[in-house]
């Protein structure tokens, strides 16, 4: 199962794992509009039972335009995860060009009272060449 998730980040025991997947039949090509969906696992390889309590992202398309999004929770939950157990979420990035990258951070409150910014790893927003762009100036490209 590990093998279906592309990027991985350990922070402190606390396992971070995306896979992700371009989805054209929720893009709109040619109104410039690409959609990925990413799945998520959080795996406690730590002693401690976490909280997840924040996330912290930086989204980039492919212009260079910074996106940050900073919220309570995940999908509107804030998992408790005794060690060895694991959480997994499906959720979605849209962008304005055919490709991009996100990463972030989680922060989890440990059972001791200390706090811990688990890494979500970078990981690239890229449309196939075949999605309708010409992979090099982000725009569609034209019908003849």
């Amino acid at each position: 199962m590990k093998e279906l998730f592309q990027h991985t980040a350990t922070t402190d025991g606390i396992v971070v794992r995306v896979a992700v997947n371009f989805l054209p039949e929720q893009s709109q090509i040619d109104a410039g509009k690409w959609f990925w969906v990413y799945h998520i696992r959080i795996e406690n390889e730590s002693t401690h039972t976490i909280q997840l309590l924040t996330r912290h992202w930086r989204i980039t398309d492919g212009q260079g335009m910074v996106n940050l999004v900073e919220g309570d929770g995940v999908v509107g939950e804030q998992p408790v995860l005794k060690p060895g157990e694991t959480h997994d979420y499906v959720s979605g990035c849209p962008l304005a060009t055919s490709q991009g990258s996100m990463e972030g951070h989680y922060l989890f409150h440990r059972e001791d009272g200390s706090e811990v910014n688990a890494i979500i790893p970078r990981f690239p927003l890229a449309a196939p060449a075949s999605a309708g762009f010409d992979g090099v100036s982000q725009v569609p490209k034209t019908k003849p």
